[in-house]
């Protein structure tokens, strides 16, 4: 048995060490999520500087994980993964630039696919807040990349074995893509009855 205990003590010791390196990957993964939601947050309040300040911290951060996680934690990386997925997602189309590719990020399949579905989400936002705006055509655009997001990765509901949440989050993209398109054709209605009282309201005063 000292061979069996020797073994044990070593498996210990590995164990252990693994353990205190998926704390750190955890703690560390935090201020991802944190730096990526407050890029997000700068995003929807114009500050494109402070944005880009923040989603260079979460991807310095996030490298540096990489660099260090071992095959056995990597799953605990999807999550913080995701979230730079999203942010840069937003970051980019805000920018009027294109969504960025896997490689570009350098992400793993999984967390792109849950980072582009939840960037559906905060699209919805800037459509809203372009309608309050009065920027009706930001608020279209906006809605266009949503529906297409929706619509190139509904496909990816099939595999939601494989990419854990993805089925779930796809029928929340839906419900938000439908619930924006009902919001903007509320919008265009009132749009056309404001335009037709004041041209209504032009023939009156100049019949007048």
């Amino acid at each position: 048995m000292e061979k069996v205990k020797a073994s044990l003590r070593s498996v210990e010791g590995s164990l252990q060490d693994l353990a205190a390196r998926r704390e750190r990957l955890i703690k560390e993964s935090r201020d991802v999520i944190a730096s990526c939601s407050r890029c997000i947050i700068n995003l929807h309040n114009d500050k494109q500087a402070e944005a880009a300040s923040e989603l260079a911290t979460a991807r310095r951060i996030l490298g540096g994980l990489k660099r260090t996680a071992s095959a056995q934690l990597l799953r605990y990386l999807v999550p913080p993964e995701a979230e730079f997925v999203e942010a840069s997602v937003v970051f980019a189309l805000i920018g009027g630039r294109p969504v960025p590719s896997i490689s570009t990020l350098n992400s793993s399949p999984e967390a792109y696919v849950l980072g582009l579905l939840d960037s559906v989400g905060e699209l919805k936002r800037e459509v809203l807040d372009s309608i309050m705006k009065g920027k009706a055509m930001v608020a279209r655009k906006h809605f266009a990349e949503m529906e297409e997001l929706y619509s190139v990765l509904s496909p990816f509901a099939s595999y939601d074995h494989l990419v854990n949440g993805a089925r779930r989050k796809i029928d929340v993209a839906r419900m938000i893509v439908e619930d924006t398109r009902g919001v903007l054709t509320e919008e265009t209605s009132r749009e056309k009855l404001v335009s037709s009282m004041e041209r209504l309201q032009k023939r009156l005063g100049s019949s007048g």
